[in-house]
């Protein structure tokens, strides 16, 4: 058979893919991928850096190119036909990369170069792979007798399906839920653009009325404006209770299951816990710190949120006579306060933020910072007619990477916002082989009268996948595993977070904040009250991703063998963190794709861990002017540039000349003077 998959290929050439490609070209990969390393294990020569770490990271690289086309596929445009290649792929990738991180032999020649580290006159990116692959093997069971590599191979293989039904059940459930409302009353308070989307929704599937779903444009400004409370209430009970029905996409047995393997996995690899284990290869280094880490900010946000909270409940008391403030009434009221106190309305800022306008200053912030150009073009293939697609050059025109960008939510799409990789960067044969990145995103769509007008909370979400692209269209590395994103845990969120930084500053919005209508530069009383508001109600959301950290930790840093019910887990986790009565039909675990499908388990702490390196970062940038080319020269040179290649502490320092400091994020949020 013709397999696209398996002809030499730049650019990933979707269109000819079809869903019966994917499985033998992953066979394939495997296969190819395999006699690689055979001929690394088989070499007759000394094991050397050259023959043996350099030789181990560039190999792989048809499976790894035809996986990333798979694997985002599965997330941004999948079908029942895709669900169930992952599902047998999957096992068959885990075995792959089982039969390299216990392959002895191979660990032979890694530990033989190892051991010679300090003799090798290696540059401090070549020290980094060498330590980075040691580790890999160490820390993976390498050195394992056989009975426990075989327990290990099993666990591998059963963690992998798990966390795609996971997924596969909180997608379904997502898409399976409908709102449909027949009474234009029932959509009171609800903005004119969310009700046209409501609407075009309805008649997308043939149906009288307006539609409402699960999915974030959907359901976020429901939450937020649509007066009927019951209705909220049916709404966000549906939201809370994804894989939490004890039916066929229940997801309780899997989140048991799944960290009842890892601590398993964790053991027997000699490690207390799951957290031991992941936090060994990140900043934080043990759960100890993460837990100081948290509770120390934890001291600091909870007055603020228990304040702020007392204010929302006189709030709604007042105007409405809730005696009981739920969670479906939080946004609602949020922000109805803030429109009281700020004269602040997101509906006012939406129409300075047609997407276009957003996606010109995203890339105009990253021109003026960066020196880049991009260039949109329908020369690259897609796997969507909304795919746009941008070859990316420097002021002096050379190529630096192709950029896709997919915005809009779709059935076989799951929830929220990602980066991913087509193709790495890498230095190989005196190339330097440039990436292919992609960022996917749930926008508010455009409707017959209305281009897609996004709210403050989705530019920041544009910003912030950007910083990721950024990441990786920016490396400039030697070896692939070390390019990028490839980076610390803790590390990667600095980009992301820092970029979004410039959606409050006067001199960024006026590049891009333009009325769609008449072309106006946002007011300056606007910019001025984002500014504002931007820490109004930060210590509840503050308190909200300390929870879900928390969380995250509870399930990965101790035996989790004792825990029966997920439901009762969750409640006494976050007993110290909940502000609105507990509420028995909804479970956050059992949808928490972060952790049980994606790879943030016992890392979600991580997002507030970066908070401090941006907020320190962005510090640096406010006190030499926003745009100022030596700050930003410095952060490309030693954070976005560098990926992996040394200790993340390191290459910060380089840029900020000091470590950073707590304090500029409590700042920050308004939760120190």
């Amino acid at each position: 058979m013709n397999n696209p998959l398996l002809e030499s290929f730049d650019l990933a050439p979707f269109s000819k893919i079809k869903s019966e490609h994917f499985l033998p070209a992953i066979k394939n990969g495997i296969t190819v991928a395999k006699k690689e390393v055979d001929i690394i294990v088989n070499n007759s020569e000394a094991p050397t850096f050259s023959n043996t770490i350099e030789a181990l990271d560039y190999s792989g690289e048809l499976l790894d190119r035809v996986t990333s086309v798979f694997f985002n596929l599965n997330s941004a445009e999948t079908n029942e036909e895709i669900q169930k290649i992952a599902q047998e792929a999957s096992p068959l990738l885990s075995e792959f990369r089982n039969d390299i991180a216990l392959n002895i032999n191979l660990f032979k020649r890694i530990e033989a170069v190892y051991q010679q580290r300090d003799e090798l006159n290696l540059n401090a990116e070549q020290y980094t792979l060498l330590e980075k692959r040691y580790k890999s093997f160490s820390r993976n069971g390498a050195d394992l007798p056989d009975d426990k590599k075989e327990k290990l191979r099993e666990i591998d293989k059963e963690l992998s399906q798990l966390s795609l039904k996971f997924g596969e059940n909180v997608l379904a459930e997502t898409n399976k839920f409908e709102m449909l409302l027949t009474e234009e009353s029932d959509l009171a308070g609800l903005p004119d653009g969310a009700k046209e989307a409501a609407k075009a929704m309805a008649a997308a599937k043939e149906k009288e009325g307006w539609l409402i779903t699960l999915d974030y444009p959907s359901y976020i400004p429901f939450m937020t404006y649509a007066d009927n409370r019951e209705l909220r209430k049916k709404l966000a009970l549906a939201f809370g209770s994804k894989g939490f029905h004890s039916d066929d996409l229940d997801n309780q047995d899997i989140v048991l299951k799944i960290a009842n393997l890892r601590h398993d996995r964790a053991l027997l690899l000699g490690y207390a816990s799951h957290a031991d284990y992941v936090l060994e290869e990140r900043m934080a280094e043990a759960p100890a710190k993460v837990f100081s880490f948290l509770n120390e900010i934890l001291e600091k946000a909870k007055p603020a949120a228990e304040r702020e909270f007392k204010q929302l409940e006189s709030f709604a008391k007042d105007l409405d006579g809730i005696d009981q403030l739920q969670k479906w009434d939080g946004a609602y009221y949020s922000e109805k306060l803030k429109q009281k106190l700020f004269d602040l309305d997101d509906e006012k800022l939406k129409p300075y933020f047609k997407l276009e306008n957003v996606i010109d200053g995203v890339f105009t912030v990253a021109s003026k910072l960066f020196g880049l150009q991009f260039e949109e073009t329908n020369e690259v293939d897609t796997y969507h007619e909304e795919v746009k697609t941008y070859n990316v050059t420097d002021l002096q025109n050379n190529f630096i990477a192709v950029f896709y960008a997919d915005f809009h939510p779709r059935p076989g799409k799951r929830n929220g916002a990602w980066m991913t990789s087509y193709k790495s960067q890498m230095k190989k044969d005196g190339d330097n082989i440039r990436p292919h990145i992609s960022i996917v995103c749930n926008f508010t769509k455009p409707t017959p009268s209305k281009p897609s007008l996004l709210t403050f909370n989705e530019v920041t979400t544009l910003f912030h996948e950007f910083g990721h692209a950024l990441h990786g269209m920016l490396a400039n590395t030697t070896y692939p595993g070390l390019s990028g994103t490839s980076v610390y845990w803790d590390f990667v969120e600095l980009p992301s977070q820092v970029l979004e930084n410039w959606c409050y500053e006067k001199e960024a919005l006026e590049l891009f904040a333009k009325h769609y209508e008449t072309g106006e530069v946002i007011p300056m009383e606007l910019v001025q009250k984002i500014k504002d508001s931007s820490t109004f109600m930060e210590g509840m959301a503050t308190l909200r991703q300390l929870s879900f950290g928390l969380l995250d930790m509870s399930w990965h840093s101790k035996d989790p063998s004792g825990i029966k019910n997920v439901k009762a887990h969750e409640k006494k986790t976050f007993a110290e963190t909940s502000l609105y009565p507990d509420t028995e039909s909804t479970c956050m675990s059992t949808a928490f794709s972060h952790i049980f499908q994606g790879g943030y388990s016992s890392g979600y702490y991580s997002y507030k861990w970066a908070e401090v390196l941006d907020a320190d970062a962005f510090e640096y940038f406010k006190e030499n002017g926003i745009f100022n080319t030596e700050v930003a020269a410095k952060f490309k040179d030693h954070v976005l540039s560098k990926g992996g290649t040394e200790n993340p502490m390191t290459l910060y320092k380089r840029f900020r000349g000091q470590e950073p400091k707590p304090e500029a994020l409590l700042k920050r949020a308004g939760l120190i003077k």
